[in-house]
Order: structure tokens, then sequence, then C-alpha cells
């Protein structure tokens, strides 16, 4: 997975299509990634005892990894992932403008 946590990105799929947001979680293994304030969803919870009341909780749902992209912090734009090996050292790099990630 090229993308990690802390990286803005921009949703291009969804309900969700044209807002920006910051990493906050990274799921490698099903693909996914969890930004604030994006892909959100209303639960109904049911009252577990008699004097808690029922409610509507928003929930903040995993988006998949093919359904956003890296904005890059140098030249503002989106872009792909590359990598560039300098001293037996693996880094990111943007795409478009060659700078580090």
């Amino acid at each position: 997975m090229k993308l990690k946590k802390g990286d803005n990105i921009k949703v291009v799929r969804g309900k969700d299509r044209g807002k920006t947001g910051k990493i906050d979680k990274v799921f490698p293994k099903k693909g996914k990634v969890l930004i604030a304030n994006i892909n959100l969803f209303k639960r109904h919870l049911k009252a577990r005892s008699q004097g808690q009341p029922s409610e509507i909780v928003t929930l903040n749902k995993p988006l998949n990894e093919e359904s956003v992209v890296l904005v890059c912090s140098k030249c503002h734009k989106e872009t792909r992932v590359g990598y560039k090996i300098v001293k037996d050292k693996k880094t990111r790099i943007c795409k478009k403008c060659e700078s580090e990630i």
C-alpha cells in the first residue's frame, strides 16, 4: 500500500467525491483507509438498559484505497506515488514534480 497515515488525499469516487482530508488510519490487509469526516453513516442504537435512551450515532467508515488519490504537499496536485532509492533508503516521490512526499 502506497498511502500512509497523515497523507493528504482527495476522494475521487463515491458520495463524498471531491472532498479532501488527512488519513487517520490505514488498513493494509483490507486495502482501506480511514479519513476524518468523510464517508459518514448513521446507525440507530437500541437502549441496552431501562435508563439509557436510544440514539442515532454517526460512524466514520473506511474507504477503499482505489477511491482516493494522494495530493502532493509541494505542487498541490493529485498524483501517483513513485519510489526512489538513495543510499539504500527507499523514499516516496511525487510522479508530477519529482519531490519527496
